[in-house]
């Protein structure tokens, strides 16, 4: 392996960025040895930051103390504790206050999220996704089309890769959607693709849409917090996003939503309604019809679950200290060094056995490299474990690797690069 790529080289990065303290913040997983692990995962769920048990703590305690007074004195009170998370939420995904809330979990708010905004018609009624989308997308947006009426095998239009490739071009993007015209009413994409870790041009995507009288909406789950997204500037319609991965929320905890401001003041765009999302001043009159609260609380439909919120915020604090800009450039450091280490150890990628499949250019993917290891199965996620390494695999042949900049060092990059080539050669 080069010099450049030497231990010494990777604490020169680590010392650079200044960031190795927040490793400190978080809970990391310990092997039979009491060593911990090289947790390269979080694109799948993020490590617990160790304020979580204090902030849990916090509302447990008012709960005994206070039950039902809590939403109103306790130290954080309820009612409005979902308001404590806005601002930092905004910030991590480029948005403005109003048009962010955490609420329901993804599935949930994507249909919510099509209620409003797939409304299709007999000339107007195919939704676009990627081939490769998550399941649960292309479950969602396949049973929306059926249940206004249409056959998902007219109404949903898949996005492919060309022969031989793993990832979309912008100009294949471009050309479906001027294909398809007219008949388009929503593009529905996964921001950051779950298994390639290709990052899409939103901004560019909207306008395209826009441009055909289509709406326009991104899940974000595997691109909220690990990479800045700017909703607010790109011009999307709506985005939904996850907690538990790389925000380190915990297991199936809430979600976040995104609508854009232009549709603050909607009163008439079709929506679910819940309590939740009536005026807050008169929301306890329990006579009045439904005063949708400006922004996109409005689409909130119940009270929300405290304990999940309280671990969101303590994880958010951690964001608002290290900056999303920060993390960005460790980020793009910490993929390039692993780049570099994997093209060190396997010469000829994309020739031999060993490819990565995420895109090249940086500003096309996140902190995820997804590397396709031929020949292999998820037997080699098991060997990557017994060596103490925990990584993601997906079928058919690709291990998902994600250093992520809050908690993982340049020096279990390089490692991790090592004991992958140890378990390739025993392939």
């Amino acid at each position: 392996m080069s010099t450049s790529l030497s231990l010494e080289s990777a604490s020169k990065q680590e010392e650079a960025f200044e960031l190795s303290h927040f490793r400190e913040k978080f809970h990391l997983p310990l092997k039979d040895n009491g060593e911990p692990f090289i947790y390269l995962c979080g694109n799948s769920l993020g490590l617990q930051p160790k304020s979580v048990k204090a902030h849990l703590d916090q509302e447990l305690k008012d709960w005994a103390n206070l039950g039902v007074e809590g939403h109103f004195h306790a130290k954080n009170p309820w009612m409005p504790y979902h308001e404590f998370l806005t601002d930092s939420m905004a910030r991590v995904v480029g948005a403005k206050p109003l048009e962010v809330v955490v609420m329901n979990t993804l599935s949930v708010n994507l249909h919510l999220m099509m209620v409003s905004f797939y409304r299709p018609s007999p000339s107007r009624h195919k939704i676009l996704i990627e081939y490769d989308a998550f399941p649960s997308d292309k479950f969602a947006v396949a049973s929306q089309i059926r249940f206004h009426g249409f056959d998902p095998k007219e109404s949903l239009i898949e996005l492919k890769a060309r022969e031989g490739e793993e990832c979309l071009r912008m100009e294949d993007i471009e050309a479906v959607i001027e294909r398809e015209g007219d008949s388009l009413a929503l593009i529905m994409l996964g921001n950051t693709n779950y298994y390639t870790g290709q990052f899409f041009d939103m901004k560019g995507i909207a306008q395209l849409g826009h441009a055909k009288g289509a709406f326009v909406g991104f899940d974000c789950a595997h691109g909220a917090g690990n990479l800045p997204l700017n909703l607010h500037d790109s011009g999307i319609d709506f985005a939904v996003w996850c907690s538990y991965k790389y925000l380190n929320s915990g297991p199936g905890s809430l979600a976040g939503c995104f609508v854009h401001e232009r549709y603050a003041q909607d009163r008439q765009i079709p929506r679910f309604e819940g309590w939740w999302g009536h005026n807050k001043e008169t929301r306890f009159g329990m006579r009045d019809s439904f005063d949708p609260i400006p922004g996109v609380e409005a689409w909130q439909l119940s009270n929300p679950p405290i304990l999940s919120l309280a671990a969101i915020k303590a994880s958010l604090e951690i964001f608002d200290q290290a900056g999303m800009e920060n993390l960005r450039k460790k980020s793009l450091a910490m993929t390039k060094f692993l780049e570099k280490c994997l093209e060190s150890l396997f010469p000829g990628n994309g020739q031999q056995t060993v490819k990565v499949i995420t895109p090249k250019d940086p500003s096309e993917r996140g902190c995820q490299l997804s590397i396709q290891v031929k020949g292999a199965d998820k037997s080699m996620a098991k060997a990557l474990y017994d060596e103490g390494v925990i990584v993601d695999w997906r079928e058919p042949d690709v291990v998902r690797v994600a250093p992520v900049p809050l908690y993982n060092t340049f020096e279990e990059v390089l490692n991790f690069a090592k004991i992958l080539k140890k378990c390739v050669e025993k392939v």
